[in-house]
């Protein structure tokens, strides 16, 4: 149950509302067992998400289609899916070397809304519609909502709608009502939350799940990975230095001293230090050969014509 300032009062039924009969006794309980009833209610998540995989491959189908057709994916949400929204978007840059704009995400309120909950901004469905002003038709629009009927989102999908472009819909609800406004829709069926209503909890975390293999499937799909290792990491610090000099070393089979002495190279581009390494053309040769793949490492090896290690 929600209400506005102005008094306005609406009953959401859905199933992350519902109260859990598994764990009625959980304030009475020792700490251990409370937190046994949490990981028991945890450990459906997954196999929740795993239902719906389908919906998320095509979900992800649809995000490479826009990236290679030169669109944006959008995030929008509110409260808990803002945040973890926000979240997937921020860490896409640093994992796979990606413009920040590739992949923005809009939460209801702001900035101001990450720390601090403004409960009212969700039930505004005009300023999900301006916060999806600079949709194009060329772009994805994603709207999270646990229960799937949140206003913010609802005005967010609209506009998309308006402009053409593609929309996908995730919730904990498989019958959400929003459903008919997105093109796609993943309704993983998290159930009843271990706290009545509080969908930080399983449904929060169903929705991580969904993003994390959503953004990182399209991120797979668009080249910024060799094999399971992150390349679009730029070695800008000690840190990523050393762990760009461990993916290398894993791609190439060669020494750590090589590596470290081909990423200097690279002047820190791991793509191109792994394609001279792979195959043992020069740096500048390398770089204008990731460049021409569209910065995809097996498409540059093969416009070289080098045998790629098993």
């Amino acid at each position: 149950m929600s209400a506005t300032p102005a008094g306005h009062m609406e009953i959401v039924r859905a199933p992350t509302e519902r109260r859990n009969s598994g764990t009625y006794d959980i304030d009475v309980l020792p700490t251990i067992d409370v937190l046994r009833e949490i990981n028991a209610e945890d450990a459906t998540v997954a196999r929740a998400v795993h239902a719906v995989l389908p919906q998320v491959a095509r979900a992800v189908d649809m995000g490479v289609e826009t990236l290679r057709g030169g669109g944006r994916i959008h995030y929008f949400g509110a409260g808990t899916s803002g945040r973890i929204a926000s979240m997937d978007a921020a860490e896409l840059p640093p994992t796979f070397g990606v413009d920040e704009e590739l992949v923005v995400a809009h939460h209801a309120g702001g900035a101001p809304a990450l720390g601090h909950a403004l409960e009212g901004s969700e039930d505004d469905a005009d300023l999900g519609h301006a916060d999806a002003a600079e949709l194009t038709p060329g772009d994805l629009a994603v709207g999270l909502a646990a229960s799937g009927r949140t206003p913010y989102v609802a005005g967010a999908l609209r506009r998309a709608a308006d402009v053409g472009a593609r929309t996908l819909l995730v919730t904990a609800n498989p019958d959400a009502p929003l459903a008919a406004q997105a093109d796609v829709h993943i309704g993983v069926d998290t159930g009843a939350e271990v706290i009545a209503g509080s969908t930080r909890m399983k449904a929060g975390t169903a929705q991580k799940l969904v993003l994390n293999a959503f953004s990182t499937a399209v991120m797979v799909r668009m080249g910024h990975t060799y094999s399971n290792l992150m390349v679009g990491v730029n070695a800008s610090n000690a840190k990523l230095r050393g762990r760009v000099v461990t993916i290398l070393t894993e791609a190439s089979g060669q020494s750590e001293e090589a590596c470290a002495e081909a990423l200097a190279r690279a002047g820190g581009d791991t793509k191109v230090a792994l394609v001279a390494l792979l195959t043992g053309v020069d740096t500048q040769r390398a770089a204008a050969e990731v460049v021409a793949a569209g910065g995809q490492v097996r498409e540059a090896l093969r416009r070289i014509g080098a045998a790629e290690p098993r």
